[in-house]
């Protein structure tokens, strides 16, 4: 047997092969790429063509009028016999001003500066009027309101703030509005057409249902799998193209092959972004078998009311620009971290065609830190307490173990204590490579490390908390599912195009996905 014949019997098999595992990952994705596809296509058509919009997106900061604050902190502590607390803040309902306490309990209580009495059921009066505010309506009533403290099917992790109330509201929407008391941020708001498309975004791209009958590591392991197949078929639609070239540029269109010709150029033309689409969603949900924990990663320990010697109405800062203030404990000693008006804030200039796609944020603050025993100003706190935050964090983050709100002391040998910082920076603008608007919290402090995973902090100071941690493996995985997951290479052309073109790759998916199963039914 000549070694042409040998050649030509392998090339045989080969073929036979490819097209048998062709089929078979043929049968077994077509559900799972139509579910995906559709589900897929929804998410930029709704953005575009069904978005929801809200009147106001977050509260002004307003100078806290202290012709009404005629207690002190430490004169309703002393009142309330709260000898032990965690924090303080300003808010404003309605024109009063209010001391928002939170206490051992982690629950919030209320006290009017004027006063000094309690609001009773102060922290859901003032849900109520945050998620009002937020909808600008004052007039629909409220249905119910529940008090959140995990994510759940139409809350997603994606939120970020926790815990949250979820405020209903008798409207022909539907609204449900999410508000965090303790920070006065709007989470997310969903009218009825949201609530639709999240259930059907949930089902039917996460696949959410698959949790009635199976842990989320066996549904993350069935969903890994099935885009695991989509690739091999993408692959071996290509190899079987390749191996029949000469056959198929030699085939002509007719009724009996016209389909067969149509599935073959149009898997050709996007073999690329099918193992593109398959490729950074199974990467994207590796992330998902072991999350960081970075809604509970907030460093709040017990304070001491007695170690409170400035009061908190004689602070050292010009009155007019005062906005808030909070405390924060370093090296054993307390700070008023206050927020004051800033000096100057520099319009931004954004395009018109842009700007529907702009997210809004509240103005960033001017922030100073003056002790809590001297009344002097602290220069440079805020990036040494972000620096404390990182590295209190930082054995959690690389172990996976479980941390409370600041009580005790990590015991894990932090990774980042040794290594140098190569950059800090204030963010006060969401961006699309590092620190994106999925983060939400703004404005953060960034922190770059020389480790060799070049771990990176975003630490928000204002509450204490870790607002994300980037590595070099995070950057991988965002890169890979911001560029071949929602076509971050499209940026150039602006949001609507992107979409435009992502939409249309999905349809073409899906096209291919029918051509391929009318091949097997005839067959």
């Amino acid at each position: 047997m000549s070694k042409k014949t040998i050649l030509q019997k392998i090339e045989k098999k080969a073929k036979q092969h490819i097209y048998k595992w062709h089929r078979f990952f043929a049968y077994i994705t077509f559900i799972p790429v139509v579910l995906w596809c559709l589900s897929g296509i929804m998410h930029p058509f709704m953005a575009h063509f069904f978005k929801p919009e809200i009147k106001n997106e977050f509260i002004t900061p307003k100078p806290v009028n202290f012709s009404q604050v005629n207690f002190s902190l430490q004169q309703v502590l002393a009142k309330e016999h709260m000898q032990t607390f965690k924090n303080f803040r300003y808010v404003e309902m309605k024109n009063q001003w209010f001391y928002q306490i939170k206490k051992v309990d982690n629950t919030l209580a209320y006290y009017n500066v004027t006063t000094g009495a309690e609001l009773k059921n102060g922290d859901m009066i003032y849900a109520h009027y945050l998620a009002r505010f937020f909808l600008d309506d004052a007039q629909s009533a409220i249905l119910k309101t529940d008090y959140l403290t995990q994510f759940d099917n139409q809350y997603k992790y994606v939120n970020r703030y926790l815990p949250v109330y979820k405020v209903c509201f008798d409207r022909n929407d539907k609204m449900q509005v999410y508000v965090e008391t303790a920070s006065s941020k709007l989470a997310t708001f969903n009218p009825l057409s949201r609530q639709v498309f999240i259930w059907f975004f949930d089902t039917f791209h996460n696949w959410s249902f698959l949790d009635a009958i199976a842990t989320p590591e066996i549904r993350i392991v069935v969903m890994i799998g099935l885009l695991g197949s989509i690739i091999l078929s993408a692959l071996s639609g290509v190899f079987i193209y390749g191996f029949f070239w000469k056959v198929f540029r030699k085939s002509r269109i007719n009724s009996a092959n016209k389909t067969r010709l149509q599935h073959r150029k149009l898997g050709l033309w996007f073999s690329v972004l099918s193992i593109g689409f398959a490729f950074s969603g199974a990467l994207h949900l590796t992330k998902k078998w072991n999350p960081k924990p970075i809604q509970d990663m907030v460093y709040q320990p017990i304070l001491e009311a007695d170690k409170l010697k400035v009061a908190s109405n004689k602070l050292d800062v010009n009155e007019v620009d005062f906005q808030n203030a909070s405390l924060i404990q370093w090296q054993d000693t307390l700070f008023y971290r206050c927020e004051l008006k800033p000096v100057l804030q520099p319009e931004k200039v954004i395009d018109a065609k842009e700007n529907k796609w702009k997210k809004n944020s509240a103005p960033t603050a001017d922030v100073v830190y003056i002790n809590a025993t001297t009344n002097k100003v602290a220069k440079d706190l805020e990036f040494k307490y972000a620096t404390f935050i990182a590295q209190y964090f930082d054995g959690v983050v690389n172990t996976g173990a479980s941390c409370c709100e600041g009580e005790g002391t990590s015991s894990t040998t932090c990774s980042i204590k040794k290594a140098s910082l190569k950059e800090t920076a204030i963010v006060t603008e969401f961006d699309s490579r590092e620190y994106g608007f999925v983060n939400k919290r703004l404005p953060v402090v960034k922190l770059a490390y020389a480790t060799p995973e070049n771990t990176t902090y975003f630490v928000e100071t204002a509450t204490s908390r870790i607002a994300s941690v980037v590595g070099k493996s995070d950057r991988v995985e965002g890169y890979s599912f911001a560029i071949f997951h929602k076509f971050l290479w499209m940026d150039w052309a602006g949001k609507p195009i992107r979409d435009f073109v992502m939409t249309c790759s999905a349809i073409a998916l899906f096209i291919l996905a029918i051509l391929g199963l009318r091949l097997l039914f005839k067959r």
